[in-house]
């Protein structure tokens, strides 16, 4: 799966660490995220999607 999650990030001026603390996640689950190696629950990418003021649609290409 693909992620815009870096790009949207960076549009917030968020870190890594930051979007992983607004969402209750560990550093390392965002890092996997954008890399594609995770595809997360409904209730993480609408968490994340949250933190981004975007949609999951918008966020997580499937």
């Amino acid at each position: 799966m693909k992620t815009r999650i870096k790009e949207l990030r960076a549009r917030y001026g968020m870190t890594q660490e930051d979007l992983a603390n607004k969402v209750g996640v560990r550093r390392e689950t965002i890092v996997f995220l954008e890399q594609g190696k995770y595809n997360p629950s409904l209730r993480l990418a609408h968490d994340v999607a949250k933190a981004l003021k975007s949609r999951i649609d918008d966020v997580f290409v499937f």
